[in-house]
Formats: structure tokens, C-alpha cells, sequence
């Protein structure tokens, strides 16, 4: 069995048309829930619902509403004291208040069938949302990532209308970075009819929380994985606790979906990043795709940071590369 076929087979099975995206059996499974019950009670409601979604019982809701709808309520109400990432600002974003990502209604910098990723995922349907979770010093991105006021707000129902007119393979959620727009996305999928699976490209900064609303949602994670420990990720994404962040966000994906993880080698960071992110991938997860990438370029507040001020040696991408073969991981080429 290929890489592919061993990494990706509900992905395959979907383009095939032999399986259907996992948000349109959300979309089937029917629930009764208030959308004025406390957080705390949708969010049993939700715990109960998803074991019977996932033990493959039928939904059997009176009230028209079906468990697409209880996520988006929760995530709507996360809003209140923003919980999406782990940054855990608390703002109220429904009342207009901003927290450290700066998002509060969602806005598109761009939208359009991408060339540009993985083979298996091309021509992939890409919406690229302003505004980040982290602050990264070398975004390549930054006019994007940064600035969350860029970009245009849209009703959730345009973007279903263009979503359903693609002719791609996917839907490909990123940024910036969208995890401050999970709400939104929802919204949008409610109104989506197209049967196409549902990428989230994304940093991996999320709550337990956001983690679990996507659950059912997602069909593969695209993940980032930047660092190997938290030092680095605090000092050049402001992300405190990387590490164990996204170590259990990884666990959490691999449970719920399909994997493709991206590490972007960076210069001077082979032996306390690459090599570490690359031993923790085959000691804690299997039949995940794995792309190496050498697009490292010293861009926005890099010049501050003398070890990163300068690109990527070959021979650093090649140590990195050769770790991961030894390893046996499952590479994009």
C-alpha cells in the first residue's frame, strides 16, 4: 500500500464518492437542545450527542435542529469569553471587544483554487482569513496574519454560494489562521451543499474546546508544526506553552481525522526543532504525511533575530530530511 492510500484513505474515499464529508453527516444527525441553555448545558448536550454520532446512532431530534446547529450555538457562545485558542483572551467578541488576534467579525484577504499545495490536495478551494494566533517574527504573511481589519467581511451564505460553484477537491480553511473564525465557518458549512472534504490548515494553537467543536466537522488537519520546544515558540510566535499545546492538539487530530503536518526548517533550528517535532511525530503518531519544507526566508522582524536573519542552508534542509527518512516517515515529495 502506498502513502497515500495508507495515510489518506477516507480523504480518497470521499473523492471517490464512496463516503461523504464528515460535516454532511452532521448535518443528518438530528438533536433537541435550546440555544438559551447555559453554556455549560449545550455543552453536555453536545458530549452526549457526539457519543452517539460516533457509535454510529441515528440522530432523533423533533425540533428540526441537528448537531451542525449545537456546534454552532457553542461556538457562538465561546465568543462571550473568547476561548478559541489558547490564548484564552476572554474579551467578549460578541459585545466588539478584541482580543490578542485582533479578529472579531470575519474577513477574507482572498479566496481562489490553489496550485501551490500538496499534490494530493490540489486544485485546492483556498479562503484565506485576516488575522492570526500568533505573532510570529518571520511571517511571510504578516500584511495578512497581522492585520485583521484587512481583508472584506462576507455573510456566511456567499461563501457557501462560491464554495458550491468550485470545481476542487477540497476546502481549504486557513489564514493567517482560522481558528478565531471557527463560528463563521460553521455557518458557512451549514449553508454548503457540495460533498467536499473539509482541510483546517492551521497553526494547531486551538483550545480543548475548539478542538472538540471541530471534531466530525474536519475531514483532514494541514497542520503546522513550528518548534520543538516552548522556548522557541515563545520567543518567536509569542505562543507560551507551545510544546504541550500542540503535542496534544496533534493527539487530538489524529483521533478525530487524517493528517498532513508541514515543519517549515528553519536556519539554526535543525537540532532543537526539526529533530525533535520529527522523533515525537514517529514515536506518537502513525500513518500521517509529513512535508519537509525549505521555503524559510528571512522576512518582517527577522532582522531582530540574528540566528533566523539569514536563509536556510541546503545542507540544513538535507540533515532534517535525512532524520525524517531514517525515521520512516511518510514524506511528501
Amino acid at each position: 500500500m502506498d502513502s497515500l492510500a495508507r495515510c489518506l484513505p477516507w480523504y480518497f474515499s470521499i473523492l471517490e464518492g464512496r463516503e461523504k464529508p464528515k460535516f454532511h453527516s452532521l448535518k443528518e444527525f438530528m438533536v433537541d437542545f435550546d440555544p438559551s441553555d447555559s453554556f455549560d448545558q449545550l455543552w453536555g448536550q453536545h458530549e452526549f450527542y457526539m457519543d452517539g454520532f460516533k457509535n454510529g446512532e441515528g440522530g432523533s431530534g423533533k425540533l428540526g435542529l441537528n448537531l451542525l446547529d449545537l456546534k454552532i450555538a457553542l461556538a457562538n457562545r465561546m465568543l462571550d469569553s473568547c476561548k478559541l485558542c489558547e490564548r484564552r483572551c476572554a474579551v467578549n467578541r460578541n459585545t466588539g471587544q478584541r482580543g490578542k488576534c485582533n479578529v472579531l467579525e470575519a474577513r477574507i484577504s482572498s479566496e481562489f483554487l490553489h496550485y501551490g499545495e500538496e499534490s494530493e490536495l490540489v486544485p485546492s478551494y483556498t479562503i484565506f482569513f485576516s488575522g492570526c494566533t500568533f505573532q510570529c517574527v518571520f511571517c511571510q504573511n504578516h500584511d495578512i496574519s497581522q492585520y485583521a481589519s484587512s481583508g472584506e467581511h462576507f455573510a456566511p451564505k456567499v461563501i457557501a454560494e462560491l464554495i458550491d460553484r468550485k470545481e476542487a477537491r477540497n476546502v481549504n480553511w486557513v489564514g493567517g489562521d482560522p481558528t478565531s473564525n471557527l463560528p463563521f465557518i460553521l455557518e458557512v458549512l451549514a449553508h454548503t451543499d457540495t460533498p467536499m472534504p473539509q482541510v483546517w490548515n492551521s497553526n494547531m494553537y486551538l483550545t480543548e474546546e475548539s478542538m472538540a467543536i471541530l471534531d466530525g466537522v474536519i475531514d483532514v488537519y494541514l497542520t503546522d508544526f513550528k518548534y520543538g520546544n516552548s522556548k522557541c515558540g515563545q520567543r518567536l510566535s509569542k505562543a507560551a506553552n507551545y510544546w504541550e499545546i500542540i503535542t496534544r492538539n496533534h493527539q487530538l487530530a489524529r483521533q478525530q481525522a487524517e493528517i498532513i503536518i508541514r515543519h517549515l526548517v528553519m536556519p539554526n533550528h535543525v537540532d532543537c526543532c526539526s529533530k525533535p517535532i520529527l522523533d515525537w511525530i514517529s514515536e506518537n503518531l502513525e500513518n500521517v504525511r509529513v512535508n519537509i519544507m525549505a521555503q524559510y526566508r528571512p522576512m518582517y522582524q527577522a532582522s531582530e533575530y540574528p540566528e533566523i536573519n539569514q536563509p536556510l542552508r541546503t545542507l540544513e534542509f538535507l540533515e532534517a530530511k535525512e532524520h525524517a527518512l531514517s525515521l520512516g516517515l511518510d514524506l511528501v515529495e
